[in-house]
Order: structure tokens, then C-alpha cells, then sequence
């Protein structure tokens, strides 16, 4: 972008938009998930016709989804971090047993780890897709390994053929294979290596909040796999046992939700396809700016950019990375976040329960990011007046 054009969009001064918070900016709607709400409300508006526990609704989601995803099994949650904690359920976890995730990550995951008796051991992850780096996940495996947790972090896929072939070349002590799970909480409808996000691994879980790339009113989630026994203890945990010798809780999605969320699916490509579009927009705009790193879209990968996750130069890390994306909110409206820092530098339940570990390289990695708000529906003049605040902060910072 050149000089004069950052310098006339800037003029015009902060965007009516609320730009303003996390760049986690919410969903988008359209009238057919308004019709979609409707018609599950009205179809249920005879007391002496219920459903039960289930519909054609949640029934017709979970086939489409899987049929997306190319699975064989689809399940509907209640959310992401429901999801994480069925995982964990289902593993079983034993004193010493040992899960294996990154670092630079939400917390959710790790907390199903601590929080149904797992040893949450943190990896280090690839400084280019910001998701866990298979040779350092390797380094880190022992006889008590039961799982890798990985996270398809801020829209990409993690290398998921690397990771499933580490895992197979290891056994846990007494359980044996090491299953391969994945977090899609942001990174529904990307594609690896000629699959869908969602269909490589033992299992995969998504998340449909307010904020995700497809969303169902608030919270829920799905669950996929193409193992049957899995599908079952999922669907077991998630129905208080489901009529079986088994334990089980109340893990089930709403009507509502997966009506909004049929909607939702039919038209996820489109979105995507929206936020793409101003990505690479964006990218083209920074291209050549000194210092910042873009994000990366190896070949086989299709990105969503669910986040867009760029790298300051490392002289601006730490105190004037903050101070950047301070002045981006406060003299431009622009806002920003930090997507994310290891787990254990912001939450201490973390620290307490990971005896002494630390990510020198992830810690240095996460010091430089910033993530600046991208929305689908976002104008090109949106996308340029966010690039022109981002070029003027950073020389001034």
C-alpha cells in the first residue's frame, strides 16, 4: 500500500464498526437461519407431538456434517470444551498416563487433561502454522503417553499424517496405540492434504460458538470419526450411558441449534470463501512491509483464517508488541489479541499441575503475535483501512 492511500484512509478518522474487542468477531447470519428458528419452533408448537431426546433436525445435522467432513460418524455436542472432556472420558486416563498438546493453545484442552487425570505434557510447535511441531511431540513421548491432543490452530491444519505416524510408531505400556485427537474449534471447513479438517485421527472436535467460522446460536459442537466403537462411547457419554452398562452425562445439542446449524453448514463454504478472500487481500496489501510475518498456507493446506496471525519483528516483542496493538485500538479502532500465549503463563491451575515444564521457543514465538480483526463480511475498504493503521502503528511503534 502506498504512502498516500494509508494516509487518506487514515483522514477519515475511526470506522462506526465495533472493531474494538477481540477479532474473534461474531457469526453471520441471514434470514434462512431466521426461517430455520421459525420452523423448529412452530413444528413444535403441538404439546401432544414431542421428540424426545432427538429430531429429524439433530439427526439430518449430523449426517450432513459427517458426509462434509468425509467420516464415516458424526455427533452432535453441546460444545467444543464438552467435547475435550468426553475425549478424556472415554481415554479412561490413569495416574501417570500422560497427553501430549502444545503449548501455544486455548486452555480447554488442557484442562480436560489435568481435570480428568491425565499428566499434561506441553510441546513445542512449528513457528510457521503455530500448530504442534511432530519432531518435538516425538521427543517427547515415554511408555506412558496415552494421547496427542493437537489443536488445527487459527484456521490451519496441524500435520496430522506427521503426527498419526508418530503415534504409530510408539505404544502406550498397557493400552497401546497412542490416539491422535484434534481441537477444529477454529478451523471448521479447512481442508489437509486433499481431506476435510476432521477426518484424520482418532477424532476430531469442533466447536460452534457465536465467534467460530459456522456457528449454532450461542454454543454447541460435533464430534467426528470413522471408528464405530468411538462413535458409540461417544454417543454413550453424551445420552447418560444410552441404555448401556455404561456411564454417561447430558452432552446433547438443541433442536434449535441444529436447525441453525443445517443452515449454517450449507452455506460454510461461502463463508469461508468470504474470509479467504479479504486474507489474501490482506496479505497482498502487507507483503511487503519490513519485519512482519504473514501468515503461511503450505502447499495441501487450505487456511480459513478463522485468525489472521501475524509475527512482529522480534526487536518489537514482548512491552512494544503491547504497546502496538494498544495504539491500533485506541488511535484507529482497530482491534487485536494475542492468539495465543503458552497456557501456563496465563493461568496459574496450569502451572500448578505441569511440575516445572516451560516452551523456551514458544514463549519467545508468542511474545510477537498479534492477530488483527477479519471478518467475512468485512468491505475491501475495511480490509485497506485496517492494513494503513497496521503499517502507520508499527513505524511508529
Amino acid at each position: 500500500m502506498d504512502t498516500q492511500r494509508r494516509k487518506e484512509l487514515l483522514a477519515r478518522g475511526k470506522p462506526d464498526k465495533r472493531w474494538d474487542g477481540e477479532p474473534m468477531l461474531s457469526g453471520w447470519y441471514t434470514e434462512r437461519e431466521v426461517e430455520a428458528v421459525t420452523n423448529a419452533v412452530r413444528a413444535s408448537m403441538d404439546w401432544s407431538v414431542g421428540f424426545g431426546f432427538w429430531c429429524e433436525e439433530i439427526v439430518e445435522f449430523e449426517q450432513k456434517f459427517a458426509e462434509y467432513c468425509g467420516t464415516e460418524h458424526a455427533i452432535t455436542i453441546t460444545s467444543c470444551g464438552a467435547g475435550l472432556d468426553m475425549a478424556m472420558i472415554a481415554l479412561k486416563l490413569e495416574p501417570g498416563d500422560e497427553v501430549i498438546s502444545p503449548g501455544i493453545n486455548f486452555v480447554a484442552g488442557h484442562l480436560s487433561v489435568i481435570g480428568y487425570g491425565g499428566k499434561l505434557i506441553l510441546s513445542e510447535v512449528d513457528p510457521t502454522t503455530f500448530c504442534a511441531d511432530p519432531e518435538d511431540v516425538e521427543r517427547r513421548i515415554t511408555p506412558n503417553t496415552r494421547a496427542i491432543l493437537v489443536t488445527h490452530m487459527n484456521g490451519i491444519s496441524a500435520d496430522m499424517d506427521a503426527l498419526q505416524e508418530v503415534a504409530d510408531r510408539h505404544q502406550h505400556h498397557k493400552h497401546g496405540p497412542i490416539q491422535l485427537i484434534g481441537d477444529v474449534a477454529r478451523a471448521c471447513g479447512g481442508d489437509y492434504k486433499g481431506t476435510r479438517i476432521g477426518k484424520k485421527g482418532t477424532m476430531n472436535i469442533f466447536s460452534f460458538h457465536s465467534m467460530k467460522n459456522m456457528t449454532t446460536l450461542g454454543e454447541g459442537g460435533m464430534i467426528t470419526t470413522d471408528d464405530p466403537e468411538i462413535a458409540q462411547q461417544m454417543r454413550q457419554i453424551r445420552q447418560w450411558g444410552n441404555g448401556d452398562d455404561a456411564w454417561g452425562g447430558n452432552y446433547k445439542m438443541t433442536k434449535i441449534q441444529a436447525a441453525v446449524g443445517i443452515v449454517q453448514l450449507d452455506r460454510l463454504d461461502e463463508m469461508i470463501d468470504a474470509r479467504r478472500l479479504r486474507a489474501h487481500q490482506r496479505t497482498e496489501l502487507l507483503k511487503d512491509v519490513p519485519g512482519l510475518t504473514l501468515p503461511s498456507e503450505p502447499e495441501g493446506y487450505k487456511h480459513t483464517y478463522y485468525l489472521y496471525t501475524c509475527l512482529l519483528p522480534e526487536s518489537l516483542a514482548g512491552e512494544k508488541r503491547d504497546q502496538y496493538m494498544k495504539m491500533l485500538l485506541d488511535e484507529y479502532g482497530v482491534g487485536s489479541g494475542i492468539f495465543n500465549n503458552p497456557t501456563y503463563l496465563d493461568r496459574p491451575f496450569v502451572i500448578d499441575n505441569i511440575d516445572g515444564q516451560t516452551l523456551p521457543a514458544s514463549e519467545k514465538l508468542a511474545a510477537r503475535i498479534v492477530c488483527p480483526s477479519l471478518h467475512p463480511l468485512m468491505t475491501e475498504e475495511d480490509n485497506e483501512y485496517i492494513v494503513a493503521a497496521m503499517i502507520e502503528c508499527l513505524e511508529r511503534v
